[in-house]
């Protein structure tokens, strides 16, 4: 059976951007009974959130380029090709924030302001 977030137009993934990784695990485990996975990003932790073996989203630090930025919570629909989706979205007006980017073994996402400002990102990810 095909996972229902891997279909083109979904929302597959939720991420938290945050400046506490720890409270940040510390809260939505006791609010929502959320177990974390961390996973060695390099510079950084990225972290799983599951219930049971059930990924349901992710959180991390701001990332440095973000500095700044409040922290926050990132939605990401799944798009059949990032770099078309990207392309479209300057066409209707939106803005690029992150443009088509790699993440190692899981796809490509970019991060889209839409003209009235809200910020939402895209991913494709990888065919397993």
């Amino acid at each position: 059976m095909e996972d229902p977030k891997l279909k083109d137009g979904t929302f597959g993934w939720n991420e938290l951007m945050t400046t506490d990784t720890a409270a940040a695990k510390e809260f939505y485990g006791k609010l929502f009974g959320w177990q974390t996975e961390d996973m060695p990003m390099g510079d950084f932790n990225y972290t799983i959130l599951k219930i049971g073996t059930l990924q349901v989203g992710g959180l991390m630090p701001i990332p440095s380029k973000a500095e700044g930025t409040p922290p926050c919570w990132n939605s990401y629909v799944t798009v059949d090709d990032i770099d078309e989706t990207a392309a479209k979205a300057q066409e209707l007006g939106g803005t690029i924030i992150v443009p088509p980017s790699d993440i190692p073994d899981v796809g490509r996402f970019a991060v889209i302001q839409d003209p009235q400002g809200a910020v939402i990102s895209a991913i494709t990810y990888l065919k397993k």
